[in-house]
């Protein structure tokens, strides 16, 4: 195996990048990629990094998009090693970031430093980020709008998620659910629970309606995506005493959805059933992102190809898990799929990522990339 990967990658996990910090990952990667030729731009709003590389011209631009940032270890204590002193055992590598997603950073830089230095037609393009992890307002949904805003024009992108799921290779996710989160406070009368009849308990108030909340039926989902869930994140009220009517409840849920629902529909099935149970206060939501697929055209098939060429195993599409930045992409129109190494302990203690897969992926987005510029 060629240890550029690898050597790339440990010295990525050595950097403490906790969101929104880079740490200096991304002048890592801008040094090595300016010797090559790429046009470098860093783009820095507020505390975050962004890095946008670009090598070659004319189209079509194909880009590699990842972030450098990751999530707190948690207890340092419970980690069998130092978070951020990359460790190996058992053909893997340990450390936070490992798998979520600098393994992807780092074999996505080598697969560019070859195409650079092979040759290719049109452009390739790396983007990075350090808020990822993070609220996402300074990061690539902000660092694309600068772009297209001066004329740029992305074609496809691949952005480096871990999306394996049992097997190196057997997953790509060429879509994302939608997800919004409500929040309502409901209102009752505080009171000493041996007179209720001189209190409104505010729990009591809210508990029929959590009951058909949860109970809606969303219907089925379709060929892309699942049935729309709902999930209840946070209930809270009471004031610790055990003789206390509570006076409030706050309540906060999370739904995901498909690309057959709408946000508004959705929101008022919701509110009908606080309605239905004469409790008028305002739902406020928030929605994080929309819902998205990319169902045709060549880029799916190109990772298609280049997995199973590398692999011998033909991915299986999904639109399954989290939010990612690809969702940023599509906003934009631009046709987005995502492919990384396996996620299993994707913000876990003692994440890792196997080492036998850091070439194989670096080989795959170098094949996908040669498939997309037709070079």
């Amino acid at each position: 195996m060629t240890p550029d990967v690898h050597e790339l990658l440990a010295e990525l996990l050595r950097r403490p990048s906790v969101t929104p910090h880079d740490s200096g990952c991304q002048d890592l990667i801008a040094g090595r990629l300016r010797v090559l030729g790429f046009a470098i731009q860093r783009l820095r709003f507020g505390e975050v990094d962004n890095l946008w590389a670009t090598h070659g011209e004319g189209g079509p631009l194909v880009c590699l998009a990842g972030h450098t940032d990751v999530v707190p270890t948690g207890p340092r204590e419970s980690w069998t090693s130092d978070p951020f002193v990359p460790t190996e055992r058992d053909g893997l590598l340990y450390a936070r970031g490992a798998s979520d997603m600098k393994a992807s950073d780092a074999a996505m830089v080598i697969a560019l430093e070859r195409l650079a230095a092979s040759g290719h037609r049109g452009t390739i393009a790396l983007l990075l980020t350090s808020d990822e992890e993070g609220s996402g307002v300074d990061g690539t949904r902000r660092a694309l709008n600068f772009l297209i805003e001066q004329g740029l024009e992305i074609d496809a992108a691949i952005v480096g998620e871990p999306t394996s799921e049992v097997q190196f290779g057997d997953v790509i996710k060429n879509g994302r659910r939608g997800s919004m989160t409500g929040f309502v406070e409901i209102l009752g009368i505080q009171g000493h629970t041996a007179y209720p009849s001189l209190a409104d308990n505010a729990v009591h108030k809210l508990a029929p309606a959590l009951a058909d909340l949860i109970r809606l039926d969303w219907g089925p989902g379709d060929a892309d995506f699942p049935s729309t869930t709902l999930q209840v994140s946070n209930v809270n009220a009471g004031t610790g005493a055990n003789n206390v009517v509570p006076g409030q409840v706050s309540l906060q849920f999370n739904i995901r959805f498909g690309a057959s629902q709408t946000v508004e529909r959705i929101q008022s099935k919701v509110v009908q059933v606080f309605r239905d149970h004469a409790i008028e206060d305002p739902i406020q939501w928030s929605v994080s992102a929309l819902p998205f697929v990319t169902s045709g055209g060549p880029l799916v098939g190109a990772l298609e190809t280049a997995i199973f060429e590398e692999t011998g195993i033909k991915p299986r599409k999904s639109t399954a898990g989290g939010t990612s930045d690809a969702r940023f992409f599509a906003a934009n129109g631009i046709p987005v799929a995502e492919f990384g190494p396996i996620n299993a302990t994707i913000h876990a203690i003692d994440e890792n990522v196997e080492i036998a897969c850091l070439e194989p992926l670096s080989r795959i987005y170098e094949h996908a990339l040669k498939i997309l510029t037709g070079s």
